[in-house]
C-alpha cells in the first residue's frame, strides 16, 4: 500500500519536524508548509493529500483564510491546531468545515491517533490495515496499536512482533520462524532476543500481554 500523504501546515520550523517526526514514523508520507500561502500552492499542485494538519494563526493566510480556498474545491480532511483554546475559535473551525480541533500544547501520540480515526472514517485506511483480536486494535497503516481505544507505546520491533502473532493467531510459532520473519536473519540458536522483546511486549499489553502463549520448547503463539 502506498503511503498516504498529509500537509503539516505551521510557521514554527520547531512544530512540523515534531508533527513530521510521528507522522513519519507512523507510516505516512508528510509535506511541510510554513505559511498559510505556500500550503494552497502545495495542495492544489499535488493533489493526492490525504489530510491537512493545519496551524491557525500564520503569517501571509491564516489557517482560517486556508480552510475557506480549500473548502471551496475540497472535503479533504482538515485538522486544526491553535494555540487559544477559544470556545468561539472552536465553532468557527467546524463552520467551515473542519473535522477535528486541537489545542496546543498537545500529545503527538494522540494527534496521530486522531488522524488515523479520520482517515478510516473516509474509508482512507482499509479493512486490509486494521486487525482486531478482542480489544487490540492494530493499525499496519499508522503503525499504531490501541486498547479500548487508548494507545499503546510500542517499540519499532515490538509493533513488528506483535503484528506477526496477530496475523498469525492460534498458530505455535517457533522460534525460528519468528526472527526469520521479524528480525529478517537465520537464527544461530540464541533465543534471548525473542524472549526479551515478548516479555517487554506483555508487560506494555497490560492485562492482555496474557494472549501471547508460552509453547515450551518450541516458541510463541497469541490467542484470544
Amino acid at each position: 500500500m502506498d503511503k498516504l500523504k498529509i500537509l503539516v501546515v505551521d510557521d514554527e520550523s520547531r512544530m512540523r519536524k515534531l508533527v513530521k517526526d510521528f507522522l513519519v514514523n507512523a507510516g505516512y508520507q508528510v509535506i511541510e508548509a510554513q505559511d498559510g500561502k505556500c500550503a494552497v500552492d502545495i495542495f492544489f499542485e499535488q493533489q493526492d493529500i490525504s489530510l491537512i494538519v493545519l496551524d491557525v494563526m500564520m503569517p501571509q493566510m491564516d489557517g482560517w483564510q486556508v480552510c475557506r480556498e480549500i473548502r471551496n474545491y475540497s472535503k479533504v480532511p482538515i485538522i486544526m491546531l491553535t494555540a487559544r483554546a477559544d470556545e468561539r475559535d472552536e465553532l468557527q473551525g467546524f463552520q467551515l468545515g473542519v473535522d477535528e480541533y486541537i489545542s496546543k500544547p498537545f500529545s503527538p501520540k494522540i494527534l496521530v491517533a486522531r488522524i488515523e480515526a479520520i482517515l478510516r472514517r473516509t474509508n482512507q485506511i482499509t479493512a486490509d490495515d486494521i486487525i482486531k483480536i478482542g480489544s487490540i486494535e492494530i493499525n499496519k497503516a499508522a503503525h499504531l496499536v490501541q486498547i479500548d481505544g487508548k494507545t499503546v507505546d510500542l517499540s519499532y520491533k515490538e509493533f513488528e512482533l506483535l503484528t506477526y502473532f496477530a496475523e498469525n493467531q492460534g498458530i505455535a510459532l517457533s522460534r525460528e520462524k519468528i526472527l526469520n520473519s521479524v528480525w529478517n536473519y537465520d537464527y544461530f540458536g540464541d533465543a534471548r532476543t525473542i524472549d526479551t522483546h515478548v516479555k517487554k511486549l506483555r508487560s506494555k499489553l497490560g492485562d492482555k500481554g496474557d494472549m501471547i502463549k508460552t509453547i515450551w520448547g518450541l516458541g510463541y503463539k497469541l490467542e484470544e
